[in-house]
């Protein structure tokens, strides 16, 4: 047998050890791993010398902003970055124009997606006060999961109210699916910007204030109680500060299938760079306090946080430096610059290059369903691979990044680590820091291939379904009542 390409001379990386040994691939999957001279003959050869071979990254966090924000990214320019990060698999959000709340709408946004992506992707659905019956059609035409807006972000999703987020809840549990949450409460944080507002509260650590860690420990304790009743799946995403762990750990305890990520701006930057970011560095949940950062290093390294993530979220130079805080669109790329990140902080000694590796791929494959064919080298494996020099030391310039926005507070930041080659499915998209023509539309969707376990469903008896027998009230009648 003739393999397509043998990797030699560098160090594979796993969730356990990293040890040198070579790589086969054939036919888009890891064909073998083990000495050089037990590889079969190959097509073509590469010297990994001084490399570490990764499984790819897999961010399950992303807004590509296709259909509807082209100006800020879109699904050519975004899986570019996401290539020259190392990221082999994005998931991206379901806020963009018009939002991916039907069947149909996901009809279209996976042909957007699939004719331009250069990596694998995934898409979420949208659940909310008015999709809970599209659940099944957004089933059938192929999502990862769902995504539920407890607090307002870009877009203005309308957040659902506890009693039909506990309705979706019972719905999605009876899929299997898993729900990601960006689990802020609305209620508080637009009354406390309306307060600041009528304060005469303008400058960036405004919004700071808006979003205090509260709304999050509030929401995810919610979450995790619903999703405990109902035995949904759910996700909690971009965990920002030290108090939503006791809520996430304590429901972990009860048994709850409940998984969470976390993002390089909380990991990295703080309420002391707000003076000199300004509103570049204004997303949501706000970068926090200094003295949140350890525990949530911590977390990762006990496994309360499951996962990192970006929220690779882009918007124009425009819309990042108005002088009004509470005008400045909410978040920046990331996805290019996630790995270099996390990578400077292995060479500083923070953790282990597998442990980094477990965040960044193997977790995610397996809490989503995508394992073994995701986030492992190892024979049968999809072919999912980023090669990366861990000495190379450079400057980030947001004006090189791939992303459409170029415009982000990891600008000047000096790292250390970088991926030099990137593949998908054994075939090169990022080779040698140059995009490799003809990789547009080489993408594909994960749904196809995802395994999420049986669902676990709870109180099964007590839904709406059950207690209603199946009736809906019209949507006029039910907003009366």
């Amino acid at each position: 047998m003739t393999a397509d390409l043998v990797i030699n001379n560098g160090i594979v990386v796993t969730p356990d050890a990293a040890f040198p040994a070579s790589v086969a691939i054939k036919d888009e999957k890891i064909l073998a791993v083990g000495a050089p001279d037990a590889m079969p003959s190959a097509s073509e050869t590469l010297d990994a010398s001084g490399l570490h071979i990764l499984p790819g990254a897999i961010d399950v966090h992303v807004h590509f902003r296709d259909p509807g924000y082209p100006n800020k990214e879109d699904w050519e320019s975004g899986t570019a970055a996401a290539a020259f990060g190392g990221v082999t698999t994005v998931f991206d959000m379901p806020n963009t124009i018009p939002a991916t709340g039907n069947g149909t709408i996901l009809a279209e946004k996976h042909a957007i997606a699939a004719s331009k992506a250069h990596v694998d992707f995934g898409l979420y659905g949208l659940l909310g006060e008015d999709t809970i019956d599209n659940v099944p059609e957004l089933i059938a035409g192929g999502v990862i999961g769902f995504k539920l807006y407890m607090g307002n972000t870009f877009g203005k999703i309308p957040s659902p109210s506890t009693g039909a987020m506990l309705e979706a809840f019972e719905v999605v549990a009876e899929t299997g699916k898993r729900i990601s949450l960006h689990a802020e409460t609305n209620s508080i944080m637009e009354r406390r910007q309306t307060r600041l507002t009528q304060a005469g509260r303008h400058e960036p650590l405004a919004h700071l204030d808006s979003r205090p860690a509260v709304v999050a420990v509030e929401a995810v304790s919610r979450a995790c109680i619903l999703a405990e009743w109902t035995g949904a799946r759910i996700h909690i995403l971009h965990i920002s500060s030290a108090d939503e762990l006791r809520p996430l750990r304590e429901a972990k305890a009860r048994g709850v299938d409940v998984t969470g990520e976390t993002c390089p701006q909380y990991l990295f930057l703080s309420a002391d760079d707000y003076a000199r970011f300004s509103g570049v560095i204004r997303v949501n949940p706000p970068v926090r306090e200094k003295n949140n950062q350890e525990p949530i290093f911590a977390a990762l390294k006990d496994g309360i946080i499951d996962m990192i993530a970006t929220d690779h979220a882009p918007h124009t130079p425009e819309e990042k430096t108005r002088s009004d805080i509470w005008a400045v669109d909410c978040g920046f790329p990331g996805v290019e610059t996630q790995m270099p990140a996390m990578l400077t902080a292995v060479n500083a000694g923070r953790m282990s290059i597998s442990d980094y590796v477990r965040w960044s791929a193997f977790n995610p494959a397996r809490h989503w369903g995508l394992y073994p064919r995701k986030g492992a080298i190892q024979p049968g494996a999809d072919a999912d691979l980023a090669l990366v020099d861990l000495a190379r030391e450079w400057t980030i310039d947001d004006a090189k990044i791939q992303s459409r926005s170029k415009i982000s507070p990891w600008h000047g930041r000096k790292v250390k680590g970088l991926p030099v080659h990137t593949i998908v499915r054994g075939r090169f998209v990022m080779r040698d820091r140059t995009l490799v023509s003809g990789t547009k539309g080489w993408g594909r969707s994960v749904h196809t291939i995802q395994q999420m376990p049986a669902p676990a469903i709870r109180n099964a008896g007590k839904t709406m379904r059950a207690v209603t027998g199946g009736i809906r009230p019209s949507p006029s009648k039910e907003n009366a009542a």
